[in-house]
């Protein structure tokens, strides 16, 4: 994971290598989402262990150089 900090801190976790959490894992991990807006890649990895989406944000193909973005309220 890596946490970007600005006027609003961003955190972004690509969980793609994780088979399922520990509790020390999730400890690790929970920081990541304290006062920030947080993206992860491959959440089904963490299995019920992370907080419930707000949101999710689908990237798709759409050309060349496009890609379509779509965000929907969960």
């Amino acid at each position: 994971g890596h946490r970007y900090r600005g006027n609003v801190d961003v955190s972004h976790l690509d969980l793609y290598r994780f088979e399922g959490f520990s509790p020390a894992e999730w400890g690790d991990l929970e920081p990541y989402f304290d006062g920030a807006i947080c993206f992860v890649e491959w959440p089904e990895a963490a299995d019920s262990a992370l907080p419930a989406p707000r949101a999710r944000v689908r990237l798709a193909h759409a050309g060349e150089d496009r890609r379509r973005i779509t965000v929907e309220r969960c």
